[in-house]
């Protein structure tokens, strides 16, 4: 008998710690695992006994990232709890904010922490030497969504104007006229951005998993901000549902080698995300954004996992034409301090918005001196951890078939994962990739 082993540890690009397993004897796959051991962390217990103005300070820090996302869907669970509904004008900056984070977490996946493993390289530094305009490009582009995050939410990470019953401090009318001018210079950087995608494209793998995907879904614009649940099946069937019955969508349960729970709808799992969120709402896509999605070589439904990340770049397009038109609006219509929208009760509400990682559910019960009595809180990651495990089964036999060695075979599954831009803990690697194959010789 002859045993193989490789491990790779820490391996970076994405955040938390999870492992891959994969052991296989005479071709046979024994085990084939996608691990999270991340320990709980008890944000949910921590919102109990607070008062509804604090609960979303505390939830933004569920997330260094998403910080926007966790802000938003947790205001507006509140605010649902608390019968307030936000004028106009606050419900157009915080569609703002939400385009600003989306662009921001997409231009440092795609270029920071995708790029490179389609260029061959362990990391983004490597590519310092070897593609300097392409990381030089990434870099000002992320400034550019700090500077925009920052105007509407106070500051880019964990926001501060986003409060419930609307907003805290607005923008002045100028202001927003500058960051107008930065949305329109840049749009050569991203078409600069675009070329690259579309040249690097083909050397995504291919593979082919259809599931079920599951995003929010509005009859307006694609749905960042705001809408219905939305399933859609691999054969184009679509059901949408109220965000109060997230539950019904979720279905949470345990599997032994995660300490995060799994999910699953009508198939065996589902998958949020870009990908998800192009699927379900293509028709809604500006078309500046769908002409990038021509340019890339992707068209719904698209059933390749891996192409999470063309689909990312094609909603950055999106936001920032989106995010010119709010701008506009916004001017237009005057911007102006208004005062906050007071509880009209005190109840139970759902909260639902799309982070860069998928559909984000939040609810909250409030007794009526507007204390919260308890919460629950749906990270898309989560949501996708059963879509992981499920394209790993179908995507070890399909390497081993092609004859693919362990290196190969451990990279691919790593693409796999990063593919999906994870927020394992929602923290910056995961660990322990292990594959092991044992083969017994004849004598």
């Amino acid at each position: 008998m002859t045993q193989t082993r490789i491990r790779v540890d820490h391996v970076t690009r994405v955040e938390g710690h999870g492992n891959i397993v994969v052991n296989v004897t005479d071709g046979v796959v024994e085990k084939c695992e996608w691990q999270v051991p991340e320990a709980p962390r008890f944000f949910e217990s921590m919102v109990r006994g607070r008062h509804y103005s604090e609960v979303a300070r505390i939830t933004s820090r569920i997330c260094g990232i998403c910080s926007v996302g966790h802000t938003l869907a947790s205001v507006k669970a509140t605010e649902n709890a608390l019968g307030i509904t936000v004028s106009t004008q606050s419900w157009k900056l915080r569609e703002l904010l939400k385009h600003a984070e989306n662009f921001d977490s997409h231009v440092l996946h795609i270029n920071i922490l995708a790029a490179p493993d389609l260029l061959g390289a362990p990391s983004v530094f490597p590519l310092v030497a070897t593609h300097a305009d392409v990381v030089a490009r990434a870099l000002r582009l992320k400034r550019l969504g700090h500077e925009w995050g920052s105007l509407i939410g106070g500051r880019t990470t964990h926001p501060m104007s986003v409060v419930p019953g609307g907003m805290a401090a607005v923008p002045t009318a100028k202001e927003l006229q500058e960051l107008r001018a930065k949305l329109v210079a840049a749009v050569p950087e991203l078409e600069a951005m675009l070329a690259t995608v579309a040249a690097l494209a083909p050397q995504i793998p291919a593979f082919d998993r259809p599931t079920e995907y599951v995003a929010l879904s509005n009859d307006k614009d694609y749905g960042l901000y705001d809408g219905d649940i939305q399933s859609t099946l691999p054969d184009g069937t679509k059901e949408r549902y109220p965000v109060a019955d997230y539950r019904q969508v979720t279905n949470e349960f345990v599997v032994p080698q995660s300490t995060a729970k799994y999910t699953r709808h009508k198939l065996d799992s589902y998958a949020a995300g870009a990908l998800a969120r192009f699927n379900n709402n293509y028709d809604r896509l500006r078309p500046e954004a769908k002409q990038v999605a021509e340019a890339v070589g992707i068209q719904p439904i698209c059933t390749n996992p891996y192409m999470n990340t063309v689909a990312q770049a094609v909603e950055i397009v999106s936001d920032v034409y989106e995010s010119v038109a709010l701008i506009d609006e916004l001017v237009e219509a005057g911007v102006a301090l208004e005062p906050l929208v007071e509880p009209a009760r005190f109840g139970t509400g759902a909260g639902a918005t799309e982070v860069p990682r998928g559909i984000l559910f939040h609810e909250y019960a409030y007794d009526a001196d507007g204390i919260c009595q308890g919460g629950d809180c749906i990270i898309p990651t989560n949501q996708n951890h059963n879509n992981i495990q499920h394209d790993f089964e179908k995507l070890v036999p399909e390497l081993l078939a092609q004859g693919k060695g362990e290196q190969e075979m451990a990279l691919a599954l790593e693409m796999l994962v990063r593919s999906y831009d994870p927020c394992i803990s929602c923290s910056t690697h995961y660990l322990d990739v292990g594959f092991k194959r044992r083969a017994t010789e004849s004598r």
